[in-house]
């Protein structure tokens, strides 16, 4: 890997790093924020907005430090595979008698972060992931359509968490055999009253993809803005690590 990446000048956006990135959730976030942002994932992802690179995560990661490459960005966004911990995966293993077959990579992830000097963030939904949950949002507090909680560790930078709202109803949708209405949708799976996909997109301000895992698996844009722009605003101070 031989420059990739142009070097960073004053006066241009920050290069941010998004690893494990699916559709571009995160991303549209990020570049809302300000920052120039680049997609790495193993799966081929041509719904992505911005420039995006086919390639597993912790490799291409490694490969960047081991190249000095790494200093071309200025902040690394990850959202390493949850589904082994995750409290939605866990609880269905559990009551179907699935065993484990997911993989973990949340400290691998953290390694190569740590390693790679620069601030970061590691995403994951509740659950059991091993995560400092330094800040964790929520789609009321957006005004979303999703609940959506997810838990961000920041590393190298910090931010006050935010007051987490009060919400406004329940998630519309079957549970054992009873249908709930509410303010919400429920942005996983297939079935059980489930939202259409035109509900979905609006619910999480997502519209560059209308395929149904790609927007289950996203985190909503409105986070990442928030956490972009609060280390932007840090990093101008002179605040941030």
């Amino acid at each position: 890997m031989t420059h990739l990446f142009p070097i960073r000048r004053d006066g241009d956006r920050p290069w941010l790093l998004d690893l494990f990135c699916c559709a571009g959730g995160a991303a549209m976030g990020y570049n809302r924020a300000g920052f120039k942002v680049v997609g790495i994932d193993i799966a081929p992802r041509p719904n992505y907005p911005f420039a995006f690179h086919r390639a597993d995560a912790l490799s291409f990661l490694a490969e960047l430090i081991a190249t000095g490459e790494i200093r071309r960005f200025a902040f690394v966004h990850s959202s390493p595979p949850c589904q082994d911990k995750c409290a939605l995966t866990v609880g269905t293993n559990r009551a179907m008698g699935w065993g484990g077959t997911h993989v973990d990579l949340v400290a691998p992830t953290r390694r190569l972060l740590e390693a790679s000097g620069l601030p970061y963030v590691i995403e994951q939904p509740n659950g059991r992931a091993e995560i400092r949950k330094d800040v964790t949002l929520c789609g009321e507090m957006f005004g979303l359509g999703v609940l959506r909680h997810r838990n961000f560790e920041l590393g190298g930078w910090g931010v006050a968490r935010p007051v987490h709202p009060k919400h406004r109803g329940r998630v519309r949708g079957w549970r054992h055999g009873e249908f709930f209405d509410g303010p919400y949708v429920a942005a996983y799976g297939n079935g059980g009253g489930k939202p259409s996909i035109p509900e979905l997109q609006a619910a999480m301000g997502i519209t560059w993809t209308d395929v149904r895992e790609e927007l289950t698996e996203a985190i909503p844009p409105a986070f990442s803005q928030w956490l972009g722009t609060a280390f932007l605003a840090r990093l101008r101070a002179g605040a941030a690590a």
